[in-house]
């Protein structure tokens, strides 16, 4: 799977972990920054990424904060962009279950390595349900397109 990566100063490290267990699991990883531990901006950084996934450049996309909440706000302005937030395993499941989230956010300050790893193969292997939560999500997109001639995003 070809995933997007992107992070701020506190996320990059962990961002840099990730990289390296979606490597040994097989996936194609596309790093949109940053680079290092100076501070920045996440949305530099996250809109990119996120883009690249509703354009379907990428099949998902991981992003990394200090808590994550920046970064799951900035990929969720994103049309076509159902980021969430997973502090455990069972709401990475659910995130793909019940929403088909394509981007998963990740906060470092938040989350230990181990249950990161634990996160990410959980969010990575589980599927869409579809079923019931398949008009829940048209009417998600309905919205989008609605929003998207309206005066609020212009």
């Amino acid at each position: 799977m070809k995933i997007a990566l992107a992070s701020d100063h506190a996320g990059y490290q962990l961002k840099e972990m990730a990289k390296g267990w979606l490597n040994e699991m097989g996936h194609d990883c596309v790093d949109f920054g940053c680079s290092d531990e100076t501070m920045v901006d996440y949305p530099d950084f996250i809109i990119p990424a996120t883009e690249a996934v509703a354009r379907g450049e990428a099949e998902r996309a991981i992003v990394f904060g200090g808590s994550g909440n920046g970064e799951a706000i900035a990929a969720n302005k994103v049309p076509g962009i159902r980021a969430v937030l997973c502090h455990d395993v069972t709401t990475a499941r659910l995130g793909r279950a019940h929403n088909d989230a394509n981007v998963l956010s990740l906060g470092a300050r938040i989350t230990g390595t181990e249950v990161a790893k634990e996160i990410v193969t959980a969010w990575l292997n589980t599927e869409f349900d579809g079923g019931r939560h398949k008009q829940r999500l048209a009417k998600i997109r309905a919205y989008e397109d609605q929003m998207s001639g309206s005066k609020l995003t212009q």
